[in-house]
């Protein structure tokens, strides 16, 4: 045997067994080792890690081989080696006994899959990633123990299940569905009074913990042993009993149960601080209060400090060190509370949704309903929430998770007192120790040790401020030749600054200002233009097209802000090169010297170039993702072109750039809106519906495209003005809001008609066909999308034709003219084959895929939707995929396939009760059910016989 060392090669082999015979990428290896802040080696280390793993595997000769296979590795292992494999059959064969009516051996089957186990899966592990999948595993076999005292209830083994149910009850104590089967093994073995008790503990523990009462069946299960039910006794083992349930609501075995089709552990939390020091008691008190809080009720704790002693930091901080103790995963949002608009309870609870797998298209409107919405998602989970820089208590309160499993960590110079029960931690200055700790930290223990005298004498004269001592350290590492004595002197030269340091918020902004002193102008410049970018990440790009300069030049001037401590680097490995952010504080005091010197630093036409550099890469992954400049509109707004070699490496990803830049890009809506760049602010927001609309991101469309509207009407731009009213319309659509659609649709064709604009026409009428689909008419409908795809062949939009060529041809199926439907898809596909569009050649083939239904061909339908579920997944369109899924369940019904159709639709109605889409779930519920009973016809045995509640 050769024992795999712990650490790193662990992880690799466990990411690697987890997904055996299929592709690993490197970067997944990477994010289940270090999470979101790997270090700079981290593909060296993984492929240190393979070559070793290599030569172990080698060492114990088994039918194995680690293979690198871009994007990553496969590692090939028959599946008879992997005991994941062999509990799936164990449990499937368990399954196929007990419909045969072979309970024992069912019995025996499960008994040897528990024995498979070994303990806790993956323990050991520190991954997040990988205790994800753990907690599936451990899922798994917990269904599995339940079936198989299902059956040996059923065969009379009550007696003998009473010590192994006790033990698995002390382990799950809040699991309802083995205390049940403890209650009935203790009654049936004439012991009613602890069965009783039984219930009694565990509903004293739910009210307590989670303030809750037991489920239905449990208190059903109570009342029938407590009146001496009949029914409750054990039944002649060869008849199934009578189910006191509906049989879809009795529990499944493992193998029956349909996997989580959506794992989604946020990881949020920014990097911690490398040279962190000081503020010991802060951090402790913190996490005491969230850690053993009182579990009845939602542990708050705010840091509460004036600016400049590091709140913030501290605060990230400690959410590291309580990771571990959270392992569902960290909310993190900065909700701007310095700024002149902060982040509203309605934008971070969708941003929260997302993280926790609820797609945009199922995100609701209102923020009590996405606020109820979150709380239920918690309501089981184990989070740690932090809310960062927040307003006041207002601003907290809706983001407050309802039970007692999560905690939440908050930051803001009030005391926030309208939190009820909240713990309030004040952050103050360092003490005189740790000021000179973090100093040394910075500058050097030599440099430091050297003069212990002045090092004090500067810890005293900046008040211990944090944010002051790291500037002043900055300022020491970047010069080596300064001594402390001498950056002594510099500071005791300036008598009023002396003043200001020791007194309320003037002491940062001196403090700021001795860093920016020392900068070249270039430099200050470059900082007071970035202060006026709203938030945000900062890439090299952005700071050539400010100062319009090179990329190597920008990017020396960026490292010297850095150096400075006046910019923070926030992701050093992003995939599009470093990005970086300006401190809140230092963008106050940047902006106050801005509006100083806005003349000499020509700020309109700095914001004009930026603008235009959004513009420009904005319409570049729009012409990468539909093969050129299709069914969007464009003004005459300049455009600042990055360069090439830039512009190729930010958009290698189109889709993936538009996602990792998305709220910098709504803040350049904003921006080019206030600085009065109308033209641009409405082409920059309709540009990008290809995000919002992909993603349905349909909170920011609505957010950027009021700002659009409100700066067209401003400057009398009708062609803008037409043009964001009919995304509007395509809007309104998207969220079925048909009256709301017209209301936008009417304006815009009619603006459009007074212009002549073709192009425009066409977008407007292809919406009010799809508007007219809506409300049954499909006579308008056929007639404007016909007349749609004459304006875009005379355009030559060739993507929007080839899209509305799809529309007729679904508009036929619905008259049976099948034929004509052939002839439209066939015309529409040739199209998609010469511009390279594969995100409408989907599209296409899905309504393929109905043709081919409608004319029996039911082999070919799902070969294409196979093929448009792949690209579905691709864009990570999770509704799209369950809609797929829906109808590939269908089409498996028609071939024959029961089986394969029932697993598909149970991965439906996982997928829409995960996004909280109950009608979509009822009706794969309603099909499958449909099915099931068809197949239970067949069958010459009965049903799984599991315990029910009254068993």
């Amino acid at each position: 045997m050769c024992r795999i060392p712990r650490g790193r090669q662990q992880v690799v082999l466990c990411a690697l067994l987890l997904e055996a015979n299929r592709i690993v990428s490197t970067e997944s290896l990477v994010d289940a080792i270090w999470g979101t802040v790997p270090p700079s080696t981290a593909r060296t280390q993984i492929q240190t890690c393979i070559s070793a793993l290599r030569t172990n595997l080698a060492a114990i000769r088994e039918h194995t081989s680690l293979i690198t296979q871009e994007p990553g590795y496969l590692l090939r292992v028959d599946d008879e080696q992997l005991d994941a494999k062999l509990f799936g059959v164990l449990t499937r064969r368990a399954q196929t006994l007990a419909e045969a009516g072979s309970p024992a051996e069912a019995a025996d089957a499960l008994r040897a899959a528990d024995d498979l186990c070994r303990g806790p899966a993956l323990s050991g592990t520190k991954s997040l990633t990988l205790q994800a999948a753990a907690a599936h595993l451990d899922e798994r076999r917990l269904a599995g123990l339940e079936a198989h005292a299902a059956l040996r209830l059923q065969l009379g083994g009550h007696a003998a299940l009473v010590p192994e149910l006790s033990a698995l009850v002390a382990q799950h104590p809040l699991r309802e569905g083995l205390r049940g089967q403890l209650m009935l093994a203790l009654y049936r073995s004439g012991r009613q009074a602890e069965a009783l008790e039984t219930f009694r503990a565990g509903r004293l523990l739910l009210v307590e913990q989670l303030g809750i009462e037991p489920g239905d069946e449990l208190r059903r299960l109570e009342a029938a042993i407590l009146a001496g039910d009949g029914a409750l006794h054990i039944a002649d083992p060869a008849t199934p009993p009578a189910p006191a349930t509906p049989p879809s609501r009795a529990p499944q075995p493992a193998a029956a149960r349909p996997e989580p089709a959506i794992t989604a552990v946020p990881c949020q939390l920014p990097s911690d601080i490398g040279d962190f020091t000081g503020q010991a008691a802060v951090v402790n008190a913190a996490r005491t209060a969230l850690v053993a809080g009182d579990a009845r009720a939602t542990p708050v704790v705010v840091l509460t400090g004036p600016p400049g002693v590091g709140k913030s930091t501290v605060a990230v901080h400690t959410a590291h060190r309580l990771a571990q103790h959270f392992s569902d995963g960290q909310l993190y949002c900065d909700l701007g509370g310095t700024r002149d608009e902060p982040a509203t309870a309605l934008d971070v609870l969708g941003r929260f949704l997302r993280a926790l797998g609820i797609p945009g298209s199922q995100l609701p409107e209102s923020v009590d309903e996405r606020a109820s919405m979150y709380r239920d998602l918690l309501a089981s989970r184990r989070v740690l929430v932090v809310l960062d820089s927040a307003a006041d208590a207002r601003q907290v309160r809706r983001l407050l998770p309802g039970s007692g499993g999560s905690a939440v960590l908050v930051t803001g110079r009030s005391r926030m007192t309208g939190l009820p029960g909240a713990r309030f931690v004040p952050v103050g200055v360092f003490e005189p120790d740790e000021a000179i700790a973090m100093l040394a930290a910075v500058v050097g223990e030599e440099r430091v040790g050297g003069e212990p005298e002045a090092a004090r004498a500067l810890v005293r004269l900046v008040g211990q401020m944090p944010l002051a001592l790291r500037i002043i350290a900055a300022r020491l590492v970047a010069r080596p030749h300064w001594s402390l004595e001498w950056m002594l002197n510099r500071l005791s030269n300036e008598r009023r600054r002396l003043d200001e340091l020791a007194h309320g918020e003037m002491v940062i902004r001196s403090s700021l200002a001795l860093t920016y002193d020392g900068l070249g102008e270039e430099a200050r410049r470059l900082l007071r233009l970035l202060s006026v970018v709203e938030g945000g990440s900062i890439a090299t790009w952005t700071a050539a097209a400010l100062l319009d300069i090179d990329l190597f030049a920008a990017d020396d001037l960026l490292e010297l802000l850095v150096d400075a401590q006046m910019l923070e680097v926030v992701d050093a490995a992003a995939r599009t090169g470093p990005q970086y952010r300006l401190h809140s504080l230092v963008q106050l005091f940047a902006r106050e010297q801005q509006e100083r010197h806005s003349a000499e630093d020509d700020t309109d036409a700095a914001l004009r170039r930026l603008v235009g550099g959004w513009l420009a890469l904005v319409d570049e992954a729009h012409r990468r993702l539909y093969g050129g400049d299709f069914t969007v509109l464009h003004g005459d707004a300049p455009r600042w072109q990055p360069a090439l070699a830039q512009a190729d490496r930010l958009l290698g990803d189109p889709l993936a750039w538009l996602e990792e830049e998305r709220a910098n890009l709504c803040r350049a809506v904003d921006l080019a809106a206030s600085r009065g760049q109308a033209e641009a602010c409405w082409d920059l927001a309709v540009t990008l519906v290809t995000l919002f609309e992909s993603r349905c991101y349909y909170d920011e469309w609505q957010q950027t495209h009021q700002r659009a509207l409100d700066a067209v009407r401003d400057a009398g731009l009708s062609r803008g003005f037409a043009a964001v009213m009919c995304s509007v319309g395509s809007l309104c659509l998207g969220r079925a809001h048909l009256g709301a659609a017209r209301r936008a649709l009417e304006p815009a064709l009619e603006a459009f008609l007074a212009l002549d604009d073709t192009h425009g026409l066409a977008l407007t009428r292809r919406n009010l066909a799809l508007l007219a689909v809506r409300q049954g008419d499909t006579d308008t409908a056929r007639e404007l999308h016909e007349r749609a795809a004459a304006d875009f062949l005379a355009v030559a939009d060739h993507v929007g034709r080839t899209n509305v060529l799809a529309h007729l041809a679904r508009l036929a199926l619905g008259d049976e003219r099948l034929d004509d439907a052939e002839e439209l898809l066939g015309e529409a596909l040739e199209i998609c084959r010469t511009t390279g569009s594969r995100r409408t050649e989907g599209q296409v083939r899905l309504v393929l895929s109905d043709l081919m239904q409608h004319r029996g061909r039911y082999q070919e339908a799902e070969e294409l939707l196979r093929e448009v579920l792949e690209v579905v997944r691709s864009r990570g369109d999770i509704a799209g995929e369950s809609r797929i899924l829906h109808q590939l369940g269908l089409v498996n019904a028609r071939l024959g396939r029961p089986g394969a159709a029932q697993a598909l639709l149970r991965d439906v109605v996982a997928i829409r009760e995960q996004i909280m889409d109950p009608v979509g779930a009822a009706e794969a519920r309603l099909e499958l059910a449909q099915l099931e009973a068809k197949h239970r016809e067949r069958l010459t045995g009965f049903e799984f016989p599991l315990i029910s509640a009254l068993g």
